[in-house]
């Protein structure tokens, strides 16, 4: 005979563990978003500031990858505060 109460335990701990793989997953999804992001943006500074690749970087080139990478991290702050306070709103 089955025992009603550890039955209701087994699906508590079945929806525990899927609700924590999804939130595994969720977070690995945004780790691969991020990475796919910063490619991009490798990719768009090196076409913008390297003219020529060479053993060195000559210091116009060295300027404009640390403005690049700057406006990026700036740009990545602000979205990233936006999307909080929205978070932060929504669970009021």
């Amino acid at each position: 005979m089955t025992d009603f109460n550890s039955d209701y335990d087994l699906n508590a701990s079945e929806k525990a563990e899927a609700s924590e793989l999804q939130r595994m997953i969720a977070i690995e999804q945004q780790k691969a978003q991020f990475q796919a992001q910063v490619h991009n943006f490798t990719d768009v500074c090196w076409d913008k500031c390297v003219e020529k690749p060479g053993s060195r970087l000559d210091s116009r080139t060295e300027t404009c990858l640390v403005s690049c990478v700057e406006r990026f991290i700036d740009t990545t702050l602000i979205i990233t505060n936006r999307f909080t306070q929205m978070v932060q709103k929504g669970a009021h």
